[in-house]
Order: C-alpha cells, then structure tokens, then sequence
C-alpha cells in the first residue's frame, strides 16, 4: 500500500472560504517554516481568489508572495490551484497566455499544480495539462462533483481515465 501523503490548504483554501482571502503575506511568514517542518506532502499556497485578493484587496505582488513563501518553505513542495483554461481568472484566457502563466507559476517556485475545470470539460484543461508535464512539475487533476442522472458512477470513471490519458500524475 502506497504511503498517505497529507496537502495542506488553509494558507491557500482556509481563509479563501473563511476570511474572504484577505490573509496577507506578512500574517503567513511566522508559520510557515514551522509548517515546513511538519512533514506534509505539499503545502497548498497559491492559485484559487489567492492572485486577485493579492491585487485587488491587499495592494500585494502575488507573484512576490510566491517567492517569499518559497524562500521560507524549502523542505515542503508548494501547491497551487488552476482553474484550466481560466487559470486563476474568471474567463477563458488565450493558449498562449495559459502557457506563460504555467511557465511563471513553476519557475516561482511551484512544484504540484491542481488543475480542475468547474464543468469537468477536458479540453479546458488540456492546455495546463500540457504545459505541467512539459515544465517537470506534477500535474493533479480535480474534478468538480455534482448529483444528477448524468453525473453517476461511470461518468466519474470515464472522466478520470481520460485524465490520467492526459498525463495526469495523481486526481
């Protein structure tokens, strides 16, 4: 049996869904090498309402957070979230704009993308799947659930397979 491997997400999903992302940097920076230290998978920091909030409400550089949390946490894998095609927007950008981002996103110390699609469309996360794999990084895939008479066991199945296709490294 493969070992369980625990991603922590309140610096990134904990206070997206309880404080309306507006934890800033300078709150972050006293726990982290501490959480560094507790022998997590990853560390989920980045990616989700984490790039807007950064700009829009806290007057910060979210491409610096990212720097700055990886300068404190160097023994942990950083993890973000990416919306697909979206990446961390809330429109469909251009292939090349989706690339370039990816590209960034590693290069700034990202190690595990989670990439999912709200409507579970493949096609929209093809693009990142790509770039993931090309840059070395690990790709997980996410998928969105839902109740419905299409949403059913089979369909959850066929969509994962065609994920792990893809290049998915976990789901």
């Amino acid at each position: 049996m493969k070992p369980l491997k625990i991603t922590e997400t309140s610096l990134r999903d904990g206070h997206q869904s309880l404080i309306a992302t507006r934890m800033t940097t300078d709150e972050m920076i006293p726990i982290l090498e501490k959480m560094d230290k507790v022998g997590y998978h990853a560390i989920e920091v980045w990616g989700g309402a984490t790039f807007d909030s950064c700009l829009r409400f806290l007057n910060e550089d979210p491409w610096e957070r990212l720097r700055t949390i990886r300068k404190h946490v160097k023994n942990t894998k950083l993890q973000m979230l990416l919306r697909g095609q979206n990446l961390v927007g809330y429109r469909h950008y251009a292939d090349d704009t989706v690339e370039e981002f990816v590209k960034k996103a590693i290069k700034n110390g990202i190690d595990i993308v989670r990439v999912f699609d709200a409507l579970n469309d493949p096609r929209n996360m093809k693009k990142s799947i790509d770039v993931i794999k090309s840059e070395g990084a690990h790709c997980q895939c996410a998928i969105s659930y839902a109740t419905s008479k299409v949403h059913n066991t089979d369909y959850f199945v066929n969509l994962i397979k065609e994920l792990e296709l893809m290049g998915a490294d976990s789901i």
